[in-house]
C-alpha cells in the first residue's frame, strides 16, 4: 500500500485510480474537486504541526492525521492542544464517494457525483454542485449547499443550514438551535423536505408554481405564509400552516418549539412569466 508523510507543502499525483477520498483535518481548509479526465491530484500548500499521512489503498485515497479517526470523529470535541493545522486541495473523479471530516476547518466540495459525506465540530463547509446523496453532521459548523441534486441530510447541535437553488429528491435537517433556511428550485423534482429545530428559526422558500403538501407546526414560534391557497391556523400560542398547493406531489414538513417559520414564494422566472402571458385570457390585460 502507497504511503507517504507530508511534513511540508508538498503536490502528490495517484497514477492508480480513486474511487473513495476520506480527508480529515484540524484547522486550515479542505477543498475537493470532482473532475472527468486525468488522475486524482493532492497538494498540501501549507502545513504547520505534526505531518499528515497520505495512503492509497485500493480505490480509497487517504488523507489524515494519524491519531484522527474517521470511526467516532464527532467525538474529539474540546480536544485541546490541536497545535496543527493543513491547507489542502485535491482533484478526484467526479464518480468518486467523498468523506470529509474538519475540526476547526473550512471546507468545500464541488463537482462530485458519488455519495458525499461531511463531519464537522466547528467548521464550516461548502457544497456546489452535487448530484450524489449528501449527508452532514456537525457539532457548531454550518452547511451552505449550492445546486445539489441529490438528496441531502443534516444534523447539527447549533450549526445553520443554508440550501440555495436546491433540487434533490429530498431535504432532511434537524438542528437544535440553528437556523434552516431551503431555497427550492424550479427546476427540481417535487421534493421531500423535512425540517425541525427546537429555538432556531425555519424559512423554506418554494418555487412558482409550488407543488406538496403542506404541514408546518411551531409551539410558541411566530409563522408568515406567503400562500393563498395554505391556511394558518392555532390556539394557545401553537400555530401551525396547513393545505395543498398544485397537485401535492412533494412534501413539506416543519417543526419547531421558539423558533419562528416562514413559508415564502419564489419570484417567477422569465419562462413563468411567458408562460402566464400565453395562457392568460383575450380579454385580460396582461401586466
Amino acid at each position: 500500500m502507497p504511503e507517504w508523510s507530508v511534513a511540508e507543502p508538498k503536490k502528490l499525483t495517484f497514477e492508480e485510480p480513486v474511487t473513495a477520498l476520506n480527508v480529515r483535518i484540524v484547522n486550515g481548509t479542505v477543498n475537493v474537486v470532482g473532475i472527468e479526465e486525468g488522475p486524482a491530484r493532492l497538494e498540501v500548500s501549507g502545513i504547520v504541526g505534526p505531518p499528515l499521512t497520505v495512503t492509497q489503498d485500493g480505490g480509497t485515497l487517504t488523507v489524515a492525521y494519524e491519531d484522527l479517526p474517521w470511526k467516532g470523529f464527532l467525538k474529539w470535541l474540546d480536544r485541546k492542544g490541536w497545535n496543527r493545522s493543513a491547507v489542502v486541495s485535491l482533484a478526484v473523479p467526479a464518480d468518486s464517494s467523498v468523506e470529509v471530516g474538519v475540526i476547526g476547518a473550512g471546507a468545500v466540495v464541488s463537482g462530485i457525483r458519488g455519495r458525499t459525506d461531511v463531519r464537522g465540530i466547528n467548521g464550516d463547509t461548502t457544497l456546489v454542485g452535487l448530484s450524489g446523496a449528501v449527508r452532514a453532521d456537525t457539532v457548531t459548523g454550518s452547511l451552505e449547499a449550492q445546486a445539489v441534486t441529490g438528496s441531502l441530510g443534516f444534523k447539527s447541535v447549533s450549526g445553520d443550514l443554508t440550501v440555495i437553488d436546491g433540487a434533490g429528491a429530498s431535504v432532511r435537517a434537524e438542528s437544535i438551535s440553528g437556523d434552516l433556511a431551503v431555497d427550492i428550485d424550479r427546476a427540481g423534482n417535487p421534493t421531500d423536505i423535512a425540517l425541525t429545530s427546537v429555538s432556531g428559526e425555519v424559512a423554506i422558500r418554494l418555487p412558482h408554481p409550488a407543488d406538496a403538501r403542506v404541514e408546518a407546526n411551531t409551539a410558541s414560534g411566530s409563522v408568515s405564509n406567503a400562500f393563498d391557497d395554505l391556511r394558518v391556523g392555532g390556539q394557545f400560542g401553537a400555530k401551525k400552516i396547513t393545505g395543498t398547493l398544485g397537485a401535492g406531489n412533494g412534501k413539506l414538513r416543519a417543526t419547531t418549539v421558539s423558533g419562528s417559520i416562514a413559508l415564502l414564494r419564489r419570484p417567477p422566472t422569465e419562462d413563468d412569466a411567458r408562460a402566464d402571458h400565453d395562457t392568460a385570457p383575450a380579454d385580460k390585460k396582461v401586466l
